[in-house]
């Protein structure tokens, strides 16, 4: 829990807290540390039970995950009821588990002291100021989060004494050093192998599948041929983009707008900046040492650049004699801004410092303020006027739009009609695919809603982004369901057909592999020596074949592939082990394998603790 409140702290709370604050460890939250026997349940365990508020809460904390996780995809996916309720299945699961857990670490006596609640609390980053603990930090993040101060020490209670019998758990494991090692130089391994090609392709010709296999085929095989929900939209958008690119501007308007808004077309004065920079490194009162020698040098008669080029720990801008940028007032660090800004031209600051060292800062040139000609920015102003006015007239459309849709519940043609719009039609999609500007999540919810596609009435109005909505009903629907033979009937036959003709080139493969193992290989055998598991430019279902045979105990060993259009025959010659290992990848193979072997504990614990208890699932409503 608090690893994740440490994340949280990082960035702006507000807008990240609840969403970062996701651990499955404490996915139970406030409810089921305070109790409620009156509130429906959503599972019992042993006896206790898991509330449907508490399954609540932690669903859409684990959406919330997601959606950060996911990002755009996760629209895409939200909009599909069955993958949400399996989201919600799996959350359940994870409750269960920690009641699991609970239980077990009850019975056998574990339990955390308030003085270790207060030294985790007090210890934890996130609710530390300049290294020291904040109460005001602390009730602050704990509030974003809904706990109260009571509340979250029972929560960490809870959560510390489910990780002791974790810990002890899944902190057990270990991963010889033999295991990884071996991992490594199986990994590192290259087979000299020899191959033949039976492309079935060829053998098409010769194959044919009547009408009653293709039917057989059909009957026997009608889940692959499902034709999912299908649906075509009616629907009005408006966006103030469109409705700006209607709106006439006179030279008039733009030369007002421009004399009104000169402020927005000043250019702020520039100067041109060179530096040399002493870095602060490891002894900072000797970086001050030597940025005063510098200055001495400079006090001295002895040149800017050639200092820069000499003494500069900054090579790249040294090169140059120390020439940096033009720089605006208020883009460098502060003090360096402030030296900058307060020289006349040629002249050179004292010393100054910021966190990147001691800098001695020196004016080559600088550009006045100055205020862009209307020519300059005319294209700006009119295309800045042209979006004002149809953001003014987007929200006085989208109102009507909002209303007359509403009002006319059984037709688009009186809202279209109101904004001056025409009413599109999309073509067929489904649910996965559909067409811009339709692919939203909440279109595809709002489409396939009750009051859209059953009650046939308009949608509300949708928003799609700044300044563009959308309002759509149903022209075509169809449900899902099993596909007419005719229509898949060609499919079928040519499906069968290249099985017809990949059952060919087996037997053929077959034939060559009896003819190898008999003393006569073919002098065609494309030959590959250090095969590697990676190996680019050739078919991975024979990389694959040639790294699952076992080593030759003779001459070679043979055996045939399956390949996505016909069959290959797999001569391998050699099992070359790797000469060394690479230690960095022992070492991963090491983390991988404790993690994997870590997983493997906790699950095997929830299995066996599941196995003994009591667990009754209340059925949804």
């Amino acid at each position: 829990m608090l690893e994740k409140i440490r994340e949280g702290s990082q960035g702006v709370i507000a807008k990240g807290i609840l969403v970062l604050v996701i651990l499955s460890f404490a996915f139970t939250g406030v409810s089921s540390y305070l109790g409620s026997s009156s509130e429906p349940s959503a599972a019992t365990v042993n006896g206790e039970e898991i509330s449907k508020s508490a399954l609540e809460q932690a669903y859409q904390s684990e959406r919330a995950r997601l959606e950060q996780q996911l990002g755009d995809m996760y629209n895409t996916l939200a909009s599909n009821e069955s993958y949400l309720a399996s989201v919600k299945q799996n959350v359940l699961e994870r409750l269960i588990a920690d009641k699991l857990v609970d239980q077990a670490a009850a019975d056998l006596g574990l339990t955390v002291s308030d003085q270790q609640i207060k030294a985790a609390i007090m210890n934890e980053p996130a609710f530390q100021v300049d290294g020291k603990f904040d109460n005001d930090r602390y009730l602050a993040l704990i509030r974003q989060l809904g706990y109260q101060a009571n509340s979250f020490r029972d929560m960490m209670r809870g959560d510390m004494t489910r990780r002791q019998l974790v810990v002890t758990v899944v902190g057990s494991e270990f991963v010889l050093p033999g295991e990884a090692e071996y991992l490594a130089k199986i990994q590192g391994q290259t087979r000299d192998i020899r191959y033949h090609v039976v492309d079935a392709e060829p053998m098409l010709a010769a194959v044919s599948v009547s009408d009653e296999e293709a039917k057989t085929y059909y009957q026997q095989n009608q889940s692959l041929f499902v034709r999912p929900e299908t649906i075509a939209l009616d629907y009005i958008e408006l966006s103030a983009n469109q409705l700006a690119s209607a709106v006439q501007v006179s030279d008039e308007d733009a030369k007002t707008y421009y004399d009104e808004n000169k402020a927005q077309y000043l250019q702020p004065e520039k100067r041109l900046a060179a530096h040399i920079l002493v870095s602060l490194g490891d002894d900072e009162d000797a970086a001050k040492a030597k940025a005063e020698a510098i200055m001495t040098k400079l006090k001295a008669g002895e040149d800017f650049e050639a200092l820069a080029k000499t003494d500069s720990d900054d090579s790249f801008s040294g090169e140059q004699g120390g020439k940096l940028d033009w720089f605006e007032q208020g883009v460098m660090e502060s003090p360096f801004d402030q030296a900058l800004f307060a020289l006349e031209k040629g002249q050179y600051s004292d010393i100054v410092k910021t966190s990147f060292g001691y800098h001695i800062i020196k004016l080559l040139d600088l550009q006045a303020a100055s205020t862009s000609p209307f020519e300059a920015v005319k294209d700006k102003i009119v295309a800045q006027i042209q979006q004002d006015k149809a953001v003014n007239e987007f929200y006085t459309l989208q109102q009507r739009l909002s209303d007359v849709s509403y009002e006319v519940p059984d037709t688009l043609a009186e809202a279209a009609k109101e904004v001056g719009v025409e009413v599109k039609t999309s073509p067929v999609f489904t649910r996965d695919n559909a067409p811009e500007p339709l692919n939203s999540a909440d279109v595809i919810k709002a489409a396939f809603s009750n009051t859209v596609l059953l009650d046939g009435m308009n949608s509300d109005v949708i928003e799609l982004g700044d300044n563009h909505v959308v309002v759509v009903r149903v022209n075509k629907h169809a449900a899902a369901g099993t596909m007419e033979f005719a229509e898949v009937k060609a499919t079928i036959i040519e499906r069968l057909k290249q099985d017809k003709a990949n059952e060919l080139a087996r037997d053929q493969a077959q034939e060559m592999m009896t003819a190898i193992k008999g003393g006569e290989v073919p002098a065609d055998m494309l030959a590959r020596t250090e095969l590697s598991r990676g190996e680019q430019g050739i078919d991975t279902s024979i990389v694959s074949k040639a790294f699952e045979m076992a080593q030759p105990a003779g001459q070679f060993v043979v055996d045939t592939a399956a390949l996505a259009n016909g069959y290959a025959v797999v001569i391998l010659d050699k099992v070359n082990q790797a000469e060394s290992v690479d230690e960095s990848l022992v070492t991963a193979l090491k983390q991988r394998l404790n993690s994997q072997y870590s997983e493997n504990d906790y699950r095997a614990l929830i299995a066996a603790l599941k196995a003994q208890a009591e667990v009754v699932y209340t059925p949804a409503e």
